[in-house]
């Protein structure tokens, strides 16, 4: 492959007409040819830019809406004939097709079109054709061609014209190849998923996956794992959509933490005033109140220790009650549908602190796939959306209205801890989460534990989980777990069912006194 190849001639056709005049004229300025395409010809045009139409080029017009223009085999083959190729050459020749060094592509706007809602058919006519075949065409043939798609690009290329008399290095070909691939992927990859969500029942022998670049992250994880943050197709608020007010920059961790405490959040509706702090991807308070600030009290009571440098999210507006405590403690996010201008005024003296406001929370009942990485391949699964419909009492004992209100909260929150996951609460509020252990009486004794310490920062003389409900993400085993919230105090516990040894577990509530109430459905979360 030869490194400099020089550019005579090019072809111009896009949708995105940013920085396009600019960068034609000075193409134009430096002799290269210019051919062009419908919208894109008549802006060149009427910026006084010399430009050939493609129809002239093919001696065909433009049909069928412009749906037929580029599809010809003096575009394509001018595109793809192989420089130094004696018989490509030869046909080239014999078929008087001239050759097309640089090609210059975006894409019809086919996400904007999904993105405002539009109607099926106006998606369907914002799938391009043509221009996908030419990307690939040029990128295959980077050897001879330079092919770009992103006006980010086009400074990059007028320098390194400068720099090499009018010829683009092999190396930076190769690059802009590369990306030009990743650039019709992602396309393909967005119109595959939009159509799929089209149909009742779709194929899923084939699954595509694709995004757009938001950020390059500092790093991962660790700071020796490197990392990116993509924005999907999907209409969902949360931190992929958020409009950052204030803050440094979002780290791969922050993302990842934010993301789990606005959905956990969500999972509690708008209706009163809900808050979740979220540490290490895990709840470690969580609590609905009348006002945004008594839901924040309850919710930090629960583990004041862990939600040092944790993240906050709200399910209502911000208002500068809540700004005033969430300052007074050292947070990395604060994330909520908006807040008032008094309540950003606060928050601005913490200049660290990211604040993201999305204008809407997300719906926890909405469908979606949840993609995971593994060793050769992708492991996918629909959201968990699902809800208990009833809920079995199975014991002597049934539950007092407010402790089915806070199983029903309890189980809510538990769907989104780690598993094995054990969740007390008390009037609306968290007061005890254990989170991510092997056994599940091991999580039980840990969210006693934090219930004990928490009472104990309070000045509370007895722990918070005494005459607490608990929830439980999935069966008991054995009943060590439930004996474990019985000793913490427990009154009533809720729990998926299921077990070979629910008979046991259910003597077990029976003796002590308490209510028990199965909901068929399980909500492991890894």
């Amino acid at each position: 492959m030869p490194d400099l190849v020089p550019i005579r001639r090019a072809l111009l056709s896009v949708s995105n007409k940013h920085g396009l005049g600019g960068f034609a004229r000075s193409l134009s300025a430096k002799g290269i040819d210019l051919i062009s395409t419908g919208g894109t010809a008549a802006a060149l045009q009427d910026a006084g830019i010399p430009v050939q139409d493609v129809s002239a080029v093919t001696g065909f017009p433009e049909i069928m809406d412009g749906r037929v223009k580029t599809l010809h085999p003096k575009i394509h083959g001018a595109l793809l004939s192989i420089r130094g190729n004696d018989d490509h050459e030869s046909q080239r020749l014999a078929n008087d097709i001239a050759l097309i060094d640089l090609l210059v592509v975006n894409l019809y706007p086919f996400e904007a079109a999904v993105g405002r809602n539009a109607d099926f058919d106006e998606v369907i006519e914002n799938i391009d054709i043509g221009g996908p075949a030419m990307i690939r065409a040029a990128a295959k043939n980077h050897s001879g061609v330079t092919v770009v798609v992103d006006p980010d690009d086009y400074d990059g290329v007028l320098e390194e014209l400068e720099a090499n008399g009018g010829g683009i290095s092999a190396r930076t070909r190769r690059r802009l190849a590369a990306k030009a691939f990743s650039r019709t992927a992602s396309y393909d990859a967005a119109v595959s998923t939009w159509f799929q969500s089209r149909v009742e029942t779709p194929d899923r022998t084939y699954q595509a996956f694709g995004g757009t670049l938001l950020q390059t992250l500092r790093y991962g994880e660790n700071p020796h794992q490197s990392a990116a943050f993509y924005k999907t197709l999907e209409q969902r608020p949360g931190v992929a959509s958020a409009k950052q007010v204030q803050g440094k920059e979002l780290s791969y961790n922050n993302i990842n933490d934010t993301d789990a405490a606005f959905e956990c959040v969500a999972e509690l509706g708008t209706d009163r005033p809900a808050v979740v702090i979220v540490k290490h991807a895990n709840p470690c308070g969580v609590a609905m109140g009348d006002r945004l600030s008594e839901a924040f009290e309850r919710a930090l009571r629960c583990d004041p220790v862990s939600a040092f440098g944790g993240i906050i999210a709200l399910n209502q507006k911000m208002d500068a009650a809540v700004a005033e405590q969430i300052a007074q403690l050292f947070s990395e996010v604060v994330i909520a549908p908006a807040a008032d201008a008094s309540a950003l005024s606060v928050l601005a003296a913490k200049k660290n602190v990211r604040v993201l406001l999305t204008g809407g929370v997300p719906d926890p009942l909405a469908s979606g796939l949840l993609v995971k990485s593994v060793a050769g391949g992708l492991l996918v699964q629909s959201r968990d959306n699902a809800r208990p419909s009833t809920f079995q009492v199975v014991t002597k004992k049934g539950p007092t209205p407010q402790e089915e209100a806070d199983l029903k909260f309890a189980f809510s929150v538990c769907k989104h801890v780690k598993s094995n996951a054990i969740v007390y609460a008390k009037d609306g509020a968290t007061v005890g989460i254990g989170a991510g252990q092997m056994s599940r009486v091991d999580s039980a004794r840990i969210a006693a534990h934090k219930a004990s310490e928490a009472a104990k920062a309070a000045g509370m003389p007895v722990s918070l989980s005494e005459g607490s409900v608990v929830a439980s993400d999935a069966f008991f085993p054995f009943a060590d777990g439930l004996l474990a919230a019985i000793a913490a105090g427990a009154t009533a516990v809720i729990q998926p069912g299921g077990s070979v040894r629910d008979a046991e577990v259910i003597a077990a509530a029976d003796e002590a006194g308490i209510a028990m109430v199965f909901t068929g459905i399980r909500h492991f979360r890894h």
